[in-house]
């Protein structure tokens, strides 16, 4: 197990650079960084040549490529354009802000959809199965974003109007006043939650159910059974166990991809995040975030991707020998 971890923990460091060198040159396509600056009136020439040694831009792509990613390494991210503040502060308060989001979606949405697709698989053909795939499809085919504009309406217009209740919040981290106040940031919390779960649930319960359902027709689980081993045993013990490997694989491919819906759930709920961030620097230009933040997403998909395969290999020891 050590040197299947060692082999992907080495294999994964040239697809990090090569990630990095994707990002950069993505962001450096778009123009000048400081073309905005330039054309606004009151900043000095003396700012403008700062930023250029600051951020290489006086140098030819591949130098400061090789520049910006040795400042990157030693946590040297520079400074947002439109705040002043350094960028790694910025990235790190936001991703605290994503994770408290992603996490428990994340885990809510593992647990959920192994309890369905277990569920639907033991009633293969049968009127339960039917439920859980008919749900499943509508979880499919709906995008994030509707969903949280649904939330918002049933649980915060109309749970208001209707019946005079404040039960969620939407609107940033905290209500005005209310900072630290950790009721205050679960009632923020349980629509974005909510709606970045929805989806994972219905994609991975669809995922899960069909695993087992192959899984439990496995002719060693006949032999467990015909032995006298009782079912949920050998749900539990035998078919659970060998569906778990590609299942621990999909979910880690999907949370490294979480960052995407993201982006637009925490725009919709005004949430400072990661999402929130990527957004405005977007819309500001601001070219040493959104440098950071392309970089950081291509690294946490790659880590997601190797932490699959550590846990893949775990459950099944064959996973090692490929």
């Amino acid at each position: 197990m050590i040197a299947y971890a060692a082999r992907r923990l080495l294999s994964a460091i040239p697809i990090v650079v090569l990630a990095t060198l994707i990002v950069f040159l993505l962001v450096s396509a778009t123009g000048d960084p400081l073309a905005e600056a330039r054309r606004r009136p009151g900043v000095a020439t003396a700012t403008i040549e700062r930023r250029e040694q600051q951020y290489h831009l006086d140098r030819s792509k591949p130098v400061q490529y090789v520049l910006w990613l040795g400042d990157f390494v030693r946590g040297d991210w520079g400074e947002s354009f439109s705040t002043g503040r350094p960028v790694a502060a910025t990235v790190r308060n936001a991703a605290w802000n994503t994770a408290l989001l992603v996490v428990p979606a994340a885990l809510i949405s593992v647990f959920l959809a192994l309890a369905a697709g277990t569920f639907a698989a033991r009633r293969h053909r049968h009127l339960g199965d039917h439920v859980v795939n008919g749900l499943t499809a509508f979880g499919i085919s709906m995008p994030e974003f509707w969903f949280a504009l649904v939330l918002q309406l049933v649980f915060v217009i109309w749970l208001g109007q209707w019946f005079d209740l404040d039960l969620f919040a939407i609107g940033r981290k905290y209500s005005p006043g209310r900072q630290g106040d950790v009721l205050d940031l679960v009632q923020h919390m349980v629509l974005p939650v909510a709606a970045l779960t929805i989806t994972n649930v219905a994609i991975w319960t669809r995922f899960h159910r069909d695993s087992m359902v192959d899984a439990l027709r496995a002719d060693e689980l006949d032999t467990a059974r015909a032995a006298g081993i009782p079912e949920r045993r050998v749900v539990r013990r035998h078919a659970l166990r060998n569906s778990l490997g590609p299942f621990v694989t999909v979910v880690a491919l999907d949370v490294g991809l979480l960052l995407g819906g993201v982006v637009v759930v925490e725009r919709i709920f005004a949430w400072p995040g990661l999402g929130l961030l990527f957004v405005n620097a977007l819309n500001t230009r601001d070219y040493p975030v959104i440098l950071a933040w392309m970089t950081l997403a291509a690294v946490f998909v790659v880590v997601a991707n190797v932490v699959g395969d550590l846990v893949s290999a775990a459950l099944d020891p064959r996973v090692r020998l490929r």
